[in-house]
């Protein structure tokens, strides 16, 4: 029995390519993870012991622990940590052990998709909004559909399909993907997606069912690490996401909690321009509330990412 209600039909869309469609983001705006070596360990050392650098001491503290031992470092972040030229410094991050697990909503896994593959990425909104464009460069759902329906066929979750998609020699810039780079490092990456967020939701040859038994598995793979991290301890860090990934968090943890793990010693970071009100009850308060510690660090990502590679790495 069809529904009461009229749908929209998508196949009267048009599509643009993307090089028509433009971007504001390109590699040459990418940071490089260079190293201050004893310049930045003086400067480090000249800093005030209070407040935000006590706190960036006691992250860095933390997952350093947690890499030198069994403990898990668990990294969500939004589609904001891609578009501002950071991908360089999660990647080395995975390299050098400071990052197990990393989770993502679905705009961050169409930036790291569209960078990889056409080395930009992020629209003009309201231009392309005034243009009827907005959302609809072919080349990147074609792309995104067919790693899926590979992934589907295959029982990968959606991040190993996306990421697999993108670890061909043929992805010109394939090592500037954070999910080909997790693939690489055997480190699970998974996208989390809410229907109808994304751009690629718009084409018509968008299945939903698809995304979802994907997205729905990469949900068990990041619960599964949220287990191993309620047992063994660590770190997990919220970076840029608002509410997406602050609520499968909260669903993770409580399927975890259901199965014994303790979360006793948990430290828990929300790092963003603003401290939003899930980032701060479920991936702060409530998850430490059975031991642990709390981080909240307010600033830009483009700043303190970089910050906070340093204060690991020197």
């Amino acid at each position: 029995m069809a529904s009461d209600f009229e749908e929209i039909d998508l196949s009267r869309i048009k599509t643009v390519s993307i090089r028509e469609r433009g971007s504001k983001v390109g590699l040459r705006e990418f940071g490089d993870t260079v190293k201050g070596a004893h310049a930045f360990a003086r400067w480090r050392e000249s800093l005030p012991g209070q407040l935000a650098v006590q706190r960036l001491e006691e992250l860095t503290a933390a997952i350093r622990h947690a890499a030198a031992g069994e403990g898990e470092i668990v990294w969500m972040i939004g589609a904001h940590v891609i578009k501002c030229g950071l991908s360089r410094y999660l990647i080395e991050l995975m390299k050098k052990g400071y990052i197990t697990a990393i989770a993502m909503n679905g705009a961050a896994a169409i930036h790291d998709f569209e960078i990889a593959s056409f080395g930009e990425t992020s629209e003009d909104v309201p231009g392309n909004l005034e243009r009827g464009i907005f959302g609809f460069a072919r080349e990147t759902a074609e792309g995104c559909f067919a790693a899926v329906s590979k992934g589907r066929g295959e029982g990968w979750g959606l991040g190993e399909s996306i990421g697999r998609s993108l670890g061909g020699a043929e992805i010109p810039n394939r090592r500037f993907s954070i999910l080909a780079a997790a693939r690489h490092f055997g480190i699970p990456a998974t996208v989390h997606v809410a229907v109808g967020t994304d751009i690629i939701h718009q084409h018509p040859g968008f299945d939903g069912a698809a995304w979802g038994e994907l997205s729905a598995r990469d949900f068990r793979i990041l619960a599964a690490r949220i287990e191993r991290l309620g047992r063994a301890g660590g770190v997990v860090l919220n970076i840029g996401s608002a509410v997406i990934l602050p609520e499968v968090f909260l669903k993770a943890f409580s399927i975890a909690r259901n199965l014994g793990a303790p979360f006793d010693r948990l430290t828990a970071c929300n790092m963003d321009m603003m401290q939003h009100y899930r980032a701060r009850e479920n991936v702060l308060v409530r998850p430490t509330g059975f031991g642990g510690a709390a981080i909240a660090i307010t600033g830009h990502h483009e700043i303190m990412v970089p910050l906070l590679y340093s204060f690991l790495m020197s």
